[in-house]
């Protein structure tokens, strides 16, 4: 089971590297903007998955290690949201640092709320099917 969260986080790790990077190069701003799409993307999935894993009642613990612990874990930064809001707060951006914060803090709550709410639908589905 751990080789499967390992293997997960790896997969994840990459994927927050590059869509992070892609975002960042976008929006060409001193604001991180890169970590706050990833971590709100990472609530949704996460948000999705859980409760798809819990209504489907048919996934595998494997699945769900390698996915969630895995993949979400290493997809979502919030070590990068923490450094990159002190290095605001020590260049003396108060403004972008309390915009991270509460946006972070904000959207990902409602990305997992969001998450849950779209796999619903989808769980039925696969217990209708199945």
């Amino acid at each position: 089971m751990l080789w499967l969260v390992a293997i997960g986080g790896a997969l994840g790790s990459v994927a927050r590297v590059t869509v992070g990077g892609v975002v960042q190069r976008a929006a060409a701003t001193t604001f991180p903007s890169g970590t706050l799409v990833v971590n709100i993307a990472g609530c949704l999935l996460a948000g999705f998955l859980m409760r798809l894993f819990a209504e489907g009642g048919t996934v595998p613990p494997s699945a769900r290690a390698l996915l969630t612990a895995g993949f979400c874990g290493g997809f979502t930064t919030f070590s990068s949201f923490s450094y990159e809001t002190i290095a605001l707060l020590q260049s003396g951006e108060w403004r972008g640092a309390a915009l991270n914060v509460g946006l972070s803090l904000g959207a990902s709550l409602m990305a997992t709320v969001a998450g849950m709410a779209l796999a619903h639908p989808v769980a039925a589905l696969a217990q209708g099917s199945a």
